[in-house]
């Protein structure tokens, strides 16, 4: 993610271009600005994210918006992490029997092999 912002707790109306006028008011640089929105209504999801050249300009970024007030809230900004289950070494998602509320690794092409002499009986007569 290198010198990326997370600037989160943001009114629906805010666009790139606000932010872009917000820093550039302020004096700061930023590469890239993506607010996220909701892919079917285009609405904001209230969160954006914003690339600075440099760790610099990330923590100066970062102190300026922080807790700044904005109509009724304020906002977050922080360094952004990484998205989860993103890489090489990312966790296989797990699923969950809701009939036993177990939770257990997923297995691509896992054999429906029968557990017990009655589970064979019963998948003969199925």
């Amino acid at each position: 993610m290198g010198f990326t912002v997370f600037l989160g707790n943001l009114p629906t109306w805010v666009t790139a271009d606000d932010i872009q006028s917000w820093l550039t008011t302020e004096g700061l640089v930023a590469d890239s600005i993506k607010v996220i929105r909701n892919l079917e209504t285009q609405e904001s999801k209230g969160f954006a994210f914003i690339d600075a050249p440099n760790a610099e300009e990330m923590h100066s970024i970062i102190r300026r918006f922080d807790r700044a007030p904005l109509e009724d809230r304020l906002l977050r900004a922080n360094a952004a992490q990484p998205p989860k289950g993103k890489g090489p070494h990312a966790k296989p998602p797990l699923r969950t029997s809701q009939r036993e509320g177990k939770r257990f690794k997923r297995v691509k092409n896992e054999p429906k092999v029968p557990q017990s002499a009655f589970a064979e009986e019963l998948a003969k007569v199925l």
